[in-house]
């Protein structure tokens, strides 16, 4: 499981120009079952994602084609987590043991 934090970056003035693409990337990401929760950070600092379902190779070249991060809006910071508890409905997020 990845959470990514996406933190507004030197070009976040131009983040209106390209908020219905990142939209679309996010949509992409749900669409493909990767993505399970995306949210503001607060207050207005930037974005979470969090992510399942993909290695990490190819959760770092999705995050890097997030219009944000391409355009340098945000920076992405990305923390792998090996869950070992959940709650039940969650229970599809823990690793293999």
């Amino acid at each position: 499981m990845f959470v990514t934090f996406l933190s507004f970056a030197k070009n976040r003035a131009a983040a209106p120009d390209f908020m219905a693409a990142h939209n679309e990337w996010i949509a992409r990401g749900f669409a493909d079952g990767v993505f399970h929760c995306v949210g503001t950070l607060q207050p207005e600092a930037g974005g979470a994602i969090l992510a399942h379902g993909e290695s990490r190779a190819a959760h770092d070249a999705r995050i890097a084609a997030d219009p944000f991060v391409v355009q340098g809006i945000v920076t992405a910071q990305t923390h792998e987590i090996n869950a070992r508890r959940t709650a039940p409905a969650l229970d599809f997020l823990k690793a293999p043991a």
